[in-house]
């Protein structure tokens, strides 16, 4: 059964063997070593109290009685005969001085005695717990006894011959019951079991790391790694890689997908065209206006200079008042035309951009010379290009003396002509004075 815990960023359930969470993507690694950690703690926390407990079951709760009626001595801790009363030598909480091997096996004699039958409850060696049933062997105490004479001899001097050379020689060991006593026992080849030994403290296994749990899940594979995620999930719970829509569908015929493409992107590219389209329709429609707002914010911060025509002629002229008059740069002096209609045309050297016109109406500055003539109040500026187009401007004038200026802006002017329109003062003997004509371009 999957062991299912809580994600430490968001609170979503999730399973042990589960890397990612599926609702943020966290990764559960750590959380997921310390919660082993303490299952492994908890564990090895409960084998010694077990082993405690099983000892406890197996140790007697009372003494064992000891009856010293045989004859036989007790035998201490060090394997001497205890006759009752600590020795003089050793002081208090410190072990007997060592006895040598030939004195040691006469006491074991003297302590054993003959065998005989052992009468249940009886003690053994002193202190010590009787056999139980199940432990006990015939002919023990016989056994025991004809090893130490063949060993020691009867008076407790060491044997020889083959009979020493044959057995080992017995080792008086220490050995602990469940009373919580200690007494001291030979080992050699027929070892004698007195009672339940208490075990040594075991030692806690250390925890191995143990591969999660498989857990098979129902659901689409990861696009990444292939691991198999729930329906619903945002992240897949091994590489975290975000699935689409909770899911990560995978397609039987790719190659049908890519060759159809998709959708958005031909949006995209549909939208892209229809902006390169608008942005050229625009370029089209609104370029000469542009160019036009480009030019006159160009006028406005150049300069205007003058510039003079190389020829200048009329259509009809009055004698005395040539056309060459309107640009000679005499304000008293000027081209007399004899009817409303006529024209005089100006013709330059190069193309230049003509910034503005300023025309001088009259045949004098001076005021009280000033009406003498007839004046034009309407003139049309016909502009002709390098390539023969040709602009008309209307340009209105104030029947005073004094420049006029008027603005045109245009380009690759070559030729300028101008054409009277309409006069003020006009009567028998009278003709339109044309004072002056300045043209300014950009510096």
């Amino acid at each position: 059964m999957a062991v299912v815990r809580s994600c430490p960023q968001c609170g979503a359930s999730v399973q042990d063997g589960d890397d990612f969470c599926g609702n943020c993507g966290t990764y559960l690694g750590w959380t997921a070593e310390a919660t082993r950690r303490e299952r492994a703690e908890a564990a090895t926390a409960r084998v010694p109290a077990a082993e405690d407990a099983s000892v406890a079951e197996v140790a007697p709760t009372a003494p064992v009685p000891r009856d010293d009626s045989a004859g036989q001595q007790p035998v201490d801790r060090s394997g001497r005969a205890a006759d009752g009363k600590a020795d003089e030598d050793a002081g208090p909480g410190m072990n007997p001085p060592p006895v040598a091997e030939d004195h040691l096996a006469a006491r074991i004699e003297t302590a054993i005695g003959e065998p005989g039958p052992v009468e249940p409850g009886s003690a053994v060696g002193g202190g010590l717990a009787p056999e139980s049933p199940a432990t006990a062997r015939p002919g023990l105490w016989a056994r025991w006894h004809a090893w130490v004479r063949s060993r020691f001899g009867k008076d407790g001097t060491p044997a020889t011959g083959e009979s020493a050379a044959a057995s080992d020689r017995p080792v008086v060991a220490r050995v602990r019951t469940a009373a919580g006593t200690e007494a001291a026992v030979g080992t050699g080849p027929s070892d004698v079991v007195l009672g339940p030994v208490l075990p040594g403290r075991p030692e806690a296994r250390r925890p191995l790391p143990t591969a999660g749990a498989q857990v098979e899940v129902a659901g689409p594979p990861c696009p990444v790694c292939g691991t198999t995620n729930p329906p619903g999930r945002r992240f897949c719970r091994r590489c975290a890689t975000p699935l689409q829509g909770g899911t990560a569908v995978t397609t039987a015929r790719p190659h049908r997908r890519s060759r159809l493409g998709d959708t958005s992107k031909w949006l995209r590219r549909l939208a892209a065209l229809l902006v390169v389209a608008a942005l050229v329709v625009a370029g089209i429609v609104f370029y000469p206006n542009a160019v036009e707002l480009v030019e006159d914010l160009r006028d406005r911060l150049a300069k205007p200079a003058p510039i003079a025509p190389v020829r200048a002629a009329a259509t009809a002229e009055v004698p005395g008042h040539p056309a060459g008059a309107a640009v000679d740069g005499l304000s008293n002096r000027y081209w007399g035309a004899p009817a409303v209609g006529d024209a005089i045309e100006f013709t330059f050297d190069r193309p230049f951009r003509l910034l503005s016109v300023v025309v001088h109406t009259g045949a004098s500055a001076q005021p009280e010379q000033f009406r003498e003539q007839a004046r034009p109040t309407a003139v049309d500026l016909v502009v002709t290009g390098s390539g023969g187009v040709t602009r008309t401007i209307a340009v209105a004038l104030n029947d005073q003396p004094g420049p006029q200026r008027t603005d045109t802006g245009v380009s690759d002017v070559v030729a300028v002509r101008l054409v009277v329109k309409s006069a003020a003062g006009l009567g028998d003997g009278r003709h339109v004075a044309l004072g002056e004509v300045e043209f300014f371009r950009r510096s």
